[in-house]
């Protein structure tokens, strides 16, 4: 029996017709030989696919089915297996596009060790940036302020403490690899919180350790750089007015001369302006912004962030070249006010040897500067209380007193929308809202968590009396004290914080209804357009009909022989029972609130005048 025929056979019409199965060949493992459909067991041999593959460039050569057993024919070519394998799971072993941080991997050890030049991981990035450090020593009689860099800290952590010293802070502005190492090696800080001192989008959090507590939260201050480059530039246009009115005199003279200057330079602005945020082409193109501080925030004067330049609400958790981040920076809702709010992490270490460690990355110049004049007075209460405590409290006390500047400014932002929605709204100040909605939540998502830590340092509190917790303080061999003056001060930090998320909450409440107003507004103003269309409808929907009447050409129609004065005999009483008619329901409303009105104005006249009466 030929191949052809034993594919091509028909099969017996009747249902009785049994057959029993083929015989399988050794070679291949058919788990349901019942089942009219062929399944394979997992033990297939696959030499058969692969004698059959041709090569790349020779014919395929035709080969012979083995035969069946029982006939001598052989298999349908069902019984190969095909030669493609089926798409299989694949792990991503390039993680650039996924990485949390740079030199991130999964598996990869936690925690950077400051015992190790690389921090045991080899391919961490270098992080490099001159650091501007500030070392107080105190005590109730002495104070002793020295700043360092980079290469001079090393040097300085050799020298013992003075004996004098009962309190050490160590401010270091800026986040480089070797200064930390340096401070970590000399504290003997944990190697989980000098990698959340290096990852600068950390969590709010508060963590103990034996010898330490390390704090991390994230600071919000108002940037006023893009009004700085704004009016330099308005100033020289205006030296260049100056210079070139002698020579435009005839020109820009008199009012409409100032007016035509005035115009001219708010024009050169409008381009300058228009080349420094190109978001829309940025957009588009896929284009970065400049990174030299070219852009519509140049970069602080002070070392920059490991991310780039000055983070803002929108750049703070996004990659530093986002174009939807540059974007919704442009429509920032406090860029007509020219502010931006510049974030940044802080991260702090009380040690147990009655010392305070904190990192910024470039604003520890507007905390460091009033703590510092506090310490140089002898009768407040961080100098006389030499407790490092205290000097953490004032880091998060005046971070705070940042976050109400903030506050203040987009209550000043919400104030000047507020009138033009309520004289003349439109889809615009809907768009402006939504923005102020979103970074108003961004703030809300920094403020809460430093209220949950607020919290957790009060509840770390020590049992012990101030005066027995202010001795135990200078004994190395104990772990991180909160006392109880701490305890009391955190309260008022606490305070503020509450009283900054009740107002947040506030002006995002006050934002949605003015977004609800702005919608119900134009709505009203729709149908009131509506309603007067309608009016003008039922009007001329009478006269209309009349004139078609009238302007029919059938003969005769002696009623086209009277004057003008017969159509509007019968156009209005039309018009007027059209008007009737259409308007009745709206008419009986009317007259129903007319009376009811009426009906309670005369109740409570009756009232009124029972009570005179009693009074008499």
């Amino acid at each position: 029996m030929s191949r052809e025929s034993s594919i091509n056979e028909p099969l017996p019409q009747s249902r009785d017709f049994v057959t029993d199965p083929p015989a399988v060949p050794p070679d291949l493992d058919i788990v349901d030989t019942t089942s009219p459909r062929v399944r394979y067991g997992p033990n297939i041999d696959t030499k058969i696919a692969e004698e059959a593959a041709p090569t790349n460039n020779a014919a395929p050569t035709p080969r012979r089915a083995p035969a069946r057993a029982d006939t001598g024919a052989p298999f349908s070519p069902t019984s190969r297996r095909r030669t493609t394998r089926v798409g299989t799971f694949r792990t991503v072993d390039n993680f650039e596009d996924f990485e949390l941080r740079p030199g991130w991997h999964p598996g990869s050890e936690p925690g950077v060790d400051p015992l190790k030049p690389d921090g045991g991981h080899a391919s961490m990035p270098q992080l490099s940036a001159p650091c501007e450090i500030t070392v107080v020593d105190f005590s109730e009689d002495k104070l002793s302020i020295q700043n360092k860099d980079n290469s001079s800290l090393g040097s300085f952590l050799d020298v013992p403490q003075p004996k004098w010293a009962k309190c050490r802070w160590i401010n270091v502005n800026g986040l480089s690899w070797d200064v930390i190492q340096l401070l970590g090696k000399h504290k003997n800080l944990h190697k989980l919180a000098v990698e959340d001192i290096m990852n600068t989008r950390s969590r709010t959090k508060a963590e103990w350790y034996p010898t330490h507590a390390f704090i991390v939260l994230t600071l919000q201050r108002l940037d006023d750089t893009y009004r700085d480059s704004d009016d330099e530039s308005s100033e020289s246009d205006e030296a260049d007015d100056t210079a070139s009115q002698a020579s435009n005199r005839t020109i820009f003279s008199g009012k409409t001369g100032r007016y035509s200057r005035k115009l001219l330079r708010r024009l050169k602005r409008i381009f300058r302006a228009g080349n420094r945020f190109s978001s829309d082409t940025t957009l588009e193109g896929g284009k970065d912004w400049p990174q030299d501080g070219s852009g519509p925030y140049p970069s602080a004067p002070r070392s920059e962030s490991p991310d780039g330049p000055t983070r803002t609400l929108r750049r703070y958790h996004a990659a530093p070249d986002d174009p939807i981040a540059r974007f919704m920076d442009k429509n920032s809702a406090l860029i007509s006010r020219k502010y931006t709010v510049a974030c940044e992490q802080v991260s702090m270490f009380i040690t147990n040897d009655n010392t305070i460690i904190s990192f910024f990355e470039e604003s520890a110049e507007v905390i460091e500067a009033p703590i510092i004049q506090r310490l140089q007075t002898s009768d407040t209460i961080i100098r006389h209380s030499c407790d490092a405590s205290m000097v953490g409290h004032a880091i998060l006390d005046g971070i705070v007193d940042l976050a109400i500047q903030v506050v203040t400014c987009y209550r000043d932002a919400i104030s000047d929308i507020e009138p033009e929605v309520l004289t003349h709204p439109n889809i615009g100040h809907t768009k402006k809202l939504y923005i102020l909605i979103s970074e108003i939540n961004e703030l809300l998502s920094f403020i809460n968590p430093i209220t949950t830590l607020i919290q957790a340092l009060r509840d770390h509190k020590t049992d012990m009396a101030l005066d027995k917790a202010m001795a135990k303080i200078l004994d190395p061999n104990h772990d991180p004290i909160i006392t109880t003056l701490t305890y009391t001060y955190l309260g008022d930090v606490l305070d503020h914080c509450v009283l900054i998320t009740d107002t947040l909450n506030r002006l995002k409440s006050s934002a949605d209804g003015m977004i609800g107003l702005i919608f119900n507004t134009i709505s009203a103003h729709q149908n009131e357009s509506m309603k007067q269309l309608t009016t003008a409808t039922i009007i001329f929907l009478p006269l209309t009909f009349i004139t078609g009447y009238f302007g029919q050409n059938f003969v005769p129609f002696t009623v086209l022989e009277q004057d003008i004065g017969y159509f509007w005999k019968i156009a209005v009483p039309v018009v007027f029972a059209t008007i009737i008619l259409l308007q009745m329901e709206v008419i009986v409303d009317y007259c129903k609130a007319v009376f009811q009105r009426r009906y309670l104005w005369e109740l409570k006249k009756r009232r009124s005048d029972r009570r005179r009466k009693k009074r008499v």
